[in-house]
């Protein structure tokens, strides 16, 4: 599971957090049926994905796979699902909240995935 994670997780915690702290990021995502919630359950999901990035193996706790199980499943769906303009589609909006940006490797010359 933790492979399968830093796989699909290619942001650090330290640009995750930058992220998150966008009204990009705050504008998108799935606020419930009548978008009453205040934050997105993936602007929420990124903040804790963060702290994961920032713990050690060992202090993983069963909460935290879960969340990564979570995570490693959305962003597999959803990495499937490109639409025509990627760069500022709520698309990859949506992917960075979950801590995955499908133009990193593009934007940085990075051609190799975290």
């Amino acid at each position: 599971m933790a492979q399968a994670f830093a796989v699909a997780v290619n942001m650090s915690a330290a640009e995750l957090i930058v992220w998150l702290d966008t009204d990009e990021s705050r504008r998108v995502g799935w606020k419930g049926a009548d978008a009453s919630l205040r934050e997105s359950v993936g602007h929420a999901s990124g903040r804790r994905i963060a702290e994961i990035l920032a713990k050690s193996g060992r202090d993983l706790t069963e909460a935290d796979y879960a969340l990564m199980r979570k995570a490693t499943g959305f962003i597999r769906r959803h990495t499937a699902q490109a639409p025509a303009n990627m760069l500022t589609s709520r698309w990859r909006y949506s992917l960075m909240n979950w801590g995955h940006d499908p133009l990193k490797r593009f934007l940085t010359g990075d051609r190799e995935e975290r």
